[in-house]
């Protein structure tokens, strides 16, 4: 069993900038691929951006990349998400996600790949 726990979330104006944090539970958290999903109201979850194992390498959607990084330090069990030059288009719940699986470094943007969630935390960016 893997629990996340994300923090850090809250209200901003536009053009600000949060940090997200997801905590990890679990010895082999750095063999897991991170992701992180948000979910505006009355629209489905989405992928915003994925980190593999090692670090090495990162994915974003569309609409974050150049604003938003994704990154992890193995040591403290913890993925983070930096985003930067906020929109209220960004306002959603924000959830990050595990896949404990292991494998290859590849692109994982479908929530079904994912095994494990945390419980969201929510971002409001003001106009």
């Amino acid at each position: 069993q893997v629990q996340l726990v994300e923090s850090g979330g809250g209200l901003v104006q536009a053009g600000g900038s949060l940090r997200l944090s997801c905590a990890a539970s679990g010895r082999t958290f750095s063999t897991y691929a991170m992701g992180w999903f948000r979910q505006a109201p009355g629209k489905e979850r989405e992928f915003v951006a994925a980190i593999s194992w090692s670090g090495g390498s990162t994915y974003y959607a569309d609409s974050v990349k150049g604003r938003f990084t994704i990154s992890r330090d193995n040591a403290k069990n913890t993925v983070y998400l930096q985003m930067n030059s906020l929109k209220p288009e960004d306002t959603a719940v924000y959830y990050c996600a595990a896949d404990i699986k292991g494998g290859s470094s590849r692109r994982r943007d479908l929530a079904y790949e994912y095994d494990y969630w945390g419980q969201g935390t929510q971002v409001t960016v003001s106009s």
